[in-house]
């Protein structure tokens, strides 16, 4: 397994500009809810809403919180609404070399280790790799040096034109899946890091010689192979002459009180059929 520290994280800041008002209705806005539905969801009227937003009304910390609640706002977005507004951020942001995080730590790399012979990994919310399985090393045998110094980096290494792209054999799909899913992260979480990693990686070209259209799902399959029904869009990847098939499953903390731990992610990857899941455990044995 590998592991890289996540170093120093800054202090959340507010924009100098703008108070808290502002940033509430830009997350109201954001989210498609009126002022009448925010409030009946906070056990406010509209009038106070409409104060706040327009600075007539500095709200309560507890409303701060009441309010970014029930907008999904992020844990580490959540600290610069209360800067905003003039309190204190309620939620620390550790590191996650932290001896406190210690159990988190070991608990995240029982959980990959576990699923061995599988892919897994631990990625931040600039989609960093913080820790990964055998699994996923094996999948990276023979890419450049130049991307796989640390930080690593999930986006960047599949969708390198000399990273995995050129092995992954319905890279068009599978391209297209997760820049929509960048798309979605960028607009939910405001983050400037995110959304610069999401136009680089947008940039890269395709490797030379990849087909207008991706193949057809039994393309590179082995003679005599069950033709797959798969259940999710797969990554379809070359391994060693053989094409493997997964499915991608990310998990996330539930209520998290930690900005850190808020912005982790443990992805997993599901061999999508009978001939992967053979040639996997026999790669490990």
């Amino acid at each position: 397994m590998t592991s890289v520290p996540t170093g120093t994280p800054g202090r959340p800041t507010a924009p100098a500009d703008q108070g808290v008002g502002p940033l509430l209705r830009a997350w109201r806005e954001r989210r498609r809810v009126s002022q009448l539905e925010l409030a009946l969801r906070a056990g406010s009227s509209a009038r106070h809403i409409s104060f706040v937003e327009t600075g007539r009304s500095r709200p309560s910390e507890e409303m701060v919180l009441r309010l970014a609640e029930h907008l999904d706002v992020p844990v580490r977005e959540r600290n610069a609404l209360l800067l905003a507004a003039g309190y204190a951020p309620r939620y620390p942001e550790t590191p996650l070399d932290d001896p406190s995080m210690g159990a988190l730590r070991e608990g995240m790399e029982r959980l990959i280790q576990g699923y061995e012979p599988y892919p897994a990994l631990v990625m931040n919310a600039t989609y960093d790799v913080l820790a990964a399985n055998r699994g996923i090393v094996m999948l990276l045998g023979g890419i450049p040096e130049s991307l796989l110094v640390p930080p690593l980096n999930a986006m960047r290494l599949t969708l390198h034109p000399e990273g995995m792209a050129p092995r992954i054999r319905n890279l068009r799909a599978w391209r297209g899946h997760l820049l929509e899913q960048m798309e979605r992260q960028v607009a939910l979480h405001r983050s400037e890091p995110l959304r610069a990693l999401y136009e680089e990686v947008a940039a890269y070209p395709l490797p030379p010689g990849t087909p207008e259209a991706d193949p057809g799902e039994d393309a590179g399959a082995e003679p005599g192979a069950e033709r797959s029904a798969y259940f999710a869009l797969p990554m379809r990847i070359e391994h060693e002459g053989r094409v493997l098939s997964f499915v991608s499953s990310v998990s996330t903390f539930n209520t998290p009180m930690d900005v850190t731990v808020a912005e982790l992610a443990i992805e997993t990857f599901l061999p999508a059929d009978p001939a992967t899941v053979k040639y996997l455990h026999g790669l490990m044995s």
